[in-house]
């Protein structure tokens, strides 16, 4: 298959750091790369751009090659690749019109504006929009230039957290009308799980996993595929239902009495409890800890539990307002021994 995006990247960036990863993206899919910082995602980028040239490997979209590693590098501006960056790169001294126009026709910019609901913003600065029409101003300034690939870098990494969610819902719209491959990269799952088909997953310049967001739910492969996908995963071993953790001074409780030895620990984090006092009843695990963070996501908050058992709960945020759940605010955590989920080592 020759269209859409097919590559292979290597970048040497120094002694201690290599990018070395394989993406491919079908015409019409949203696939993100999701990363920590310093995973190597803005190399990729830098990449694909052509802002930097690869090591080894080969860049092609829809069969043209734009950089090999050697006689073939396509320049940016001739590679048909619609960049929206994290910072947007808006020109202030042009107006939006003139900003949607740069490097594509007139006659064009007016379509996307269109298209994207800002003909009403063609006269004015970008310093005087919002985040969130800035983000569209630059989405548009992407898709004049009638690009074969869309890159999205970090799209709504500047806007907070109100207008991250709307904004969101409306760059999903946008992107299932163009029938491109679009690269996303993100650090945020949220992003990650609600706009794109796949999801690669980048660690230390390499790719550890990649498949739909419920695949990578459901299994993760890695304890940072864990954590981003929402699903605690510890390391431990099962001695007739007892779960003594590798890093953590605390045990745990399954229901599984038959497996032994070394296992990995699953817990989804809508799985796990939080009470103000002591509970009491059908939980045969409870633990007083302390939150450590509190994460807005929508229509969900995201606990960070600290000692004894550093692991992610999902609430809603009435429940988190109800229990008055800050920083420092000590709360009791449960969770049943049927919800805790024990494989043994090696089995992913």
């Amino acid at each position: 298959m020759t269209e859409g995006l097919r590559a292979r990247i290597r970048v040497d960036r120094s002694p201690t750091f290599s990018l070395d990863i394989e993406l491919a993206i079908a015409p019409g899919e949203t696939v993100a790369l999701l990363g920590h910082n310093g995973a190597g995602k803005s190399t990729t980028v830098e990449a694909i751009a052509g802002l930097a040239r690869v090591s080894a490997g080969q860049i092609a979209v829809n069969g043209r090659v734009l950089d090999d590693g050697g006689n073939i590098f396509v320049s940016p501006a001739q590679r048909k690749v619609g960049v929206v960056f994290q910072d947007y790169l808006l020109f202030d001294h042009l107006s939006v019109q003139e900003n949607l126009g740069f490097g594509a026709t007139e006659a064009k910019a007016t379509r996307v504006a269109e298209q994207l609901g800002i003909s009403d913003l063609l006269s004015m600065s970008p310093r005087q929009l919002s985040g969130g029409q800035q983000q569209r101003v630059a989405l548009g300034r992407a898709l004049a230039i009638e690009p074969d690939l869309l890159l999205l870098d970090e799209p709504l990494a500047a806007l907070d957290v109100e207008t991250r969610t709307a904004t969101r819902r409306t760059l999903a719209e946008h992107l299932r009308q163009f029938q491109g491959p679009k690269l996303l990269i993100t650090h945020d799952p949220a992003d990650a799980f609600l706009l794109a088909d796949r999801i690669y997953m980048m660690e230390n310049g390499r790719i550890t996993q990649s498949g739909t967001a419920e695949e990578i739910r459901q299994k993760p492969a890695t304890s940072y595929a864990a954590a981003v996908a929402g699903t605690n995963l510890l390391h431990g071993t099962n001695d007739n239902g007892t779960l003594t953790l590798a890093d953590h001074p605390h045990t745990l409780q399954t229901s599984d009495v038959q497996m032994a030895g070394d296992v990995l620990i699953t817990i989804h984090p809508r799985a796990v409890s939080l009470h103000p006092a002591q509970p009491h009843g059908s939980p045969r695990n409870t633990w007083l800890t302390t939150v450590a963070a509190v994460e807005p996501l929508g229509d969900t908050t995201r606990i960070l539990l600290a000692a004894p058992l550093p692991i992610s709960v999902d609430i809603t945020p009435a429940s988190t307002a109800s229990l008055g759940l800050a920083p420092g605010v000590q709360i009791w955590a449960s969770v049943k021994a049927t919800e805790i989920r024990a494989s043994p080592t090696g089995e992913r």
